[in-house]
């Protein structure tokens, strides 16, 4: 008898066949709207394998509702979306999709350091608005990037990634983690520096660290104040990661210069929030990894994913649970 999965948000119909070759699929046919938490409750007490975006809840409630449910593939590398010690207690295997977005992030990365740092989103809509009618000086005049420094929060394949790209511009790059990397220091040239020096130090804060409740806030009102009047901190990793409050009053009060973003606490954020009135900030819906070959790359990746693990064989990228 041919195992059922459940599919949480239309996708193309490539992924669909592959699935349905070998299983029942059932899916919420909307694609730009999540799927709500009631159908999701009563779709998950049957299948064998749900594959997820990060968009959905998968919480405690969500797994207990299941009787029969093997494997939770997710469409993203974070899973923070995830209760993963509730799925680990039900024997459920949780698989993500990393290593296949790491270069379009890294190149979403340093675009959105880019914009932020030149002012590029502000000079278009200054031309767009009828307000360019002469040529001055100091007119939109922003931050140089080429020799700056680059302060990286979280070196992983992405942060690796990031490096490659800074070297090109000549950039001073350093670098914070949980576990210092002594030989990546040697092979990309880069420098460790604790996180209070690293933000003293640094032109450009780079934030490419997963979410977990013990990084919550690691951006707040005492690590703003730590840099420098001209810095800029860029965000495509989690919203959480950033008191998103106290960086508005510093960029609001000049404390730093700029911010460039591409997460929020609240996802989608709210058109009224304070952080989108500023004109010093960059914001882009959470499209890190969005390229069309990087997107298809993590859907074949989860699927095949679902389908190991239903098929009796080990998971490509399984989320190992911390005991």
């Amino acid at each position: 008898m041919k195992k059922t999965v459940y599919i949480t948000r239309k996708l193309p119909d490539e992924i669909i066949n592959k699935l349905s070759s070998s299983f029942h699929v059932r899916m919420w046919e909307e694609e730009n709207v999540p799927v709500p938490r009631d159908v999701l409750l009563k779709e998950i007490e049957d299948v064998d394998g749900l594959l997820c975006l990060l968009t959905e809840k998968i919480d405690e409630d969500v797994i207990n509702k299941a009787k029969h449910l093997k494997v939770i593939s997710n469409v993203a590398v974070g899973y923070d979306n995830i209760d993963i010690q509730a799925a680990s207690r039900k024997g459920i295997i949780v698989t993500n999709t990393p290593g296949v977005l790491t270069e379009t992030t890294a190149d979403l990365t340093f675009t959105l350091l880019m914009a932020t740092a030149r002012r590029v989103v502000e000079a278009s809509d200054y031309l767009r608005s009828g307000d360019w009618r002469t040529w001055s000086l100091m007119q939109l005049t922003g931050q140089d990037i080429y020799g700056a420094t680059l302060g990286i929060i979280g070196l992983g394949r992405i942060g690796e990634a990031l490096v490659k790209r800074a070297k090109g511009f000549d950039m001073t790059v350093l670098y914070y983690n949980r576990t210092r990397k002594k030989e990546k220091e040697k092979e990309l040239g880069i420098h460790y520096r604790e996180l209070k020096d690293l933000l003293q130090q640094s032109d450009f804060v780079c934030l490419l660290l997963p979410y977990s409740p013990e990084v919550h806030y690691l951006i707040g009102k005492e690590e703003l104040s730590l840099m420098k009047r001209s810095a800029i901190l860029i965000n495509t990793a989690r919203g959480g990661i950033v008191d998103e409050e106290a960086l508005y009053q510093a960029l609001a009060s000049g404390k730093i210069w700029a911010a460039g973003l591409d997460v929020f606490e609240q996802e989608p954020v709210p058109v009224d929030h304070p952080l989108l009135s500023l004109p010093n900030v960059v914001t882009l819906p959470h499209i890190g990894s969005a390229s069309v070959k990087t997107r298809m790359r993590m859907a074949h990746l989860a699927s095949e994913n679902l389908i190991n693990v239903l098929s009796g064989r080990e998971p490509i990228t399984p989320v190992i649970v911390n005991k």
